[in-house]
């Protein structure tokens, strides 16, 4: 039976996926295989010994402690893509509500006193200062063409837009993806001078914080609209401020509030609403929940922010048994492991090794039964992080 701990409400519809008679789901649980969740900060939290695995129902993981759980041999898996419909959508209706002035407009209607034909009399002439202007022809700026990137890309060039993108770490499923239309720019600082609208969509790192600040926000065109949908570290509030107060930043649409964005009338901060839908909350769930059984039970690894992409189907007939090794990424432990093996009088069936950055995980296909013992003697070994039978 595994258990799983789960830190946050999850989806019904992606737990319902656990098949009962193998897995025992709750928030309060005693010794859990493995950790799901979803906001929850996790960085000043017990993580028990027992867990193997950690889930994240989206795609952002600064809530994650990746580095701690990476030194246990524990991988951290998320759900890209899966709530990348509903964050395109944000995105579009921010760009609309910026160049329309829709919050100022609504704004300025509600707070409207006196009779019907008063009120028509003030629209009449209040109007005039909400003016905006239309997106075809305009250039968008995309930065980060992940999953979201790339849908609100194509959806841009769909209502006419130029877009011009940049991500140097782009996978050859994306670049797929995303449409040919779609200018591929040589470095950053050519997105930030060639766009009227610029939205970003990249993890929050240090090669991303305050990736938008006082110098880029100097070499863009004036009247330039932001959004941001990732994190709010990725934007300098200091600089932003500046530039809203000279009008060099016309809009700025984001999903993270603060006491200072909040007094500044030309910046709409929503309640972090990028993922809020049903839908989504439902993908992510599925997602993550068939990831993590996946990994629990055939140790294979799909979508971790820690650890290399493993997969290896189980090897043919009865007498076979699957050991999980997670090591440091140093010569020779495929070796020592190996070695471990054969000394306990095990064949090795099938075997697979891959490595992401410093640790390396190894799958392994036997003749016979791994007992605690060699499971202790494997865990000895120097660079190996966790250990387990599948």
């Amino acid at each position: 039976m595994y258990k799983i701990q789960t830190l946050n409400n999850i989806s019904p519809t992606g737990l319902d996926h656990f098949p009962r008679d193998h897995y025992e789901v709750a928030s309060e649980i005693q010794h859990p295989d493995a950790i799901l969740l979803r906001s929850f900060n996790m960085h000043n939290a017990d993580i028990p010994e027992t867990v193997r695995a950690v889930g994240r129902a989206g795609a952002g993981v600064n809530n994650v402690p990746i580095d701690k759980l990476s030194q246990r041999g524990i991988p951290v898996f998320n759900t890209p893509g899966a709530n990348a419909n509903a964050v395109k959508e944000l995105v579009l209706a921010g760009m609309f509500i910026a160049c329309r002035n829709i919050c100022q407009g609504w704004h300025y209607a509600r707070e409207l006193e006196g009779d019907d034909k008063s009120l028509n009399e003030q629209v009449e002439k209040g109007k005039k200062n909400f003016v905006g202007f239309e997106l075809p022809g305009r250039t968008l700026g995309v930065i980060g063409l992940g999953a979201i990137g790339v849908q609100v890309a194509n959806a841009a060039i769909g209502l006419g837009m130029n877009v011009i993108g940049y991500d140097p770490h782009i996978t050859v499923r994306r670049a797929w993806e995303l449409s040919a239309d779609v200018q591929k720019a040589e470095n950053i600082e050519e997105v930030f001078t060639h766009s009227d609208m610029m939205t970003f969509h990249v993890p929050l790192n240090e090669e991303t914080k305050g990736l938008v600040n006082t110098t880029r926000l100097k070499s863009m065109r004036d009247g330039v609209v932001l959004l941001n949908f990732s994190r709010a570290g990725i934007v300098d509030e200091d600089a932003l401020c500046e530039a809203l107060v000279v009008d060099k930043v016309y809009a700025y649409v984001c999903d993270f509030p603060s006491n200072r964005l909040k007094a500044e009338k030309r910046v709409i901060a929503l309640p972090h609403l990028g993922a809020s839908t049903k839908e989504a909350e439902e993908n992510c769930a599925r997602m993550v929940v068939k990831q993590m059984r996946e990994f629990l039970e055939n140790g294979n690894i799909r979508n971790s922010v820690n650890f290399p992409e493993v997969y290896m189907p189980r090897s043919e007939g009865e007498d076979q048994y699957r050991l999980a090794i997670a090591n440091a990424n140093v010569p020779n432990m495929v070796g020592q492991i190996s070695t471990c093996l054969a000394d306990a009088g095990l064949n090795i069936i099938d075997l697979l090794n891959k490595s992401r950055g410093e640790v390396a995980y190894t799958l392994l296909d036997v003749n016979a039964a791994v007992g605690d013992n060699v499971v202790a003697a494997l865990a000895k070994i120097k660079g190996v992080l966790n250990v387990w039978v599948v």
